[in-house]
């Protein structure tokens, strides 16, 4: 026990040394993220729309967002600019031209949504109002051909949205 006592009373105080040297040593960069700041980018939306937020939107609605705010890189209908294109993949996804596009590749409507709310439009991520992230959602959604022009997107009707490549990926998880 006094061993112990005696190894402790050496080895305290070098630990609060070594805490002080690495603290000095730190960057002193940004400062704690408030609160609401955390809030926003804590958040999780799985597959089955869990963690989607209140909010609607239609491809109409999606169309005029899409066309101010997405259009310059991602191109008129998402053919592509200097942003990857959205939509209009014709090639099976196994040949080598083929491209990622919604329609050809994304498995859940659901990762598209939270994607787009929190990356897009890339000079202001995050920027975009539920209402508006629905109606973008609805508007890619349907020039991919997953939904049509009629069709609304919200927490309800945007989970059940099944997408062309659903089954085209392995569950790491799978049983």
């Amino acid at each position: 026990m006094r061993n112990a006592r005696r190894h402790l009373s050496v080895f305290l105080p070098l630990a609060f040394l070594g805490a002080a040297v690495v603290s000095a040593d730190t960057p002193k960069l940004g400062e704690p993220a408030a609160p609401e700041v955390v809030a926003k980018w804590n958040s999780t939306i799985f597959p089955d729309g869990r963690g989607l937020p209140e909010g609607k939107g239609t491809v109409t609605e999606g169309r005029a967002i899409y066309d101010k705010k997405c259009s310059n890189c991602h191109g008129p209908e998402g053919r592509g600019e200097t942003a990857e294109e959205l939509a209009g993949n014709d090639v099976p996804l196994s040949d080598p031209d083929t491209s990622q596009t919604i329609g050809s590749y994304w498995p859940y409507a659901t990762t598209l949504f939270d994607y787009t709310r929190r990356a897009m439009p890339m000079d202001a991520p995050g920027s975009l109002a539920p209402d508006e992230v629905y109606a973008v959602t609805a508007y890619l959604l349907q020039i991919n051909g997953v939904i049509t022009e009629a069709d609304e997107m919200n927490a309800a009707t945007l989970a059940k949205v099944r997408m062309p490549n659903r089954d085209g990926f392995t569950r790491i998880d799978a049983k």
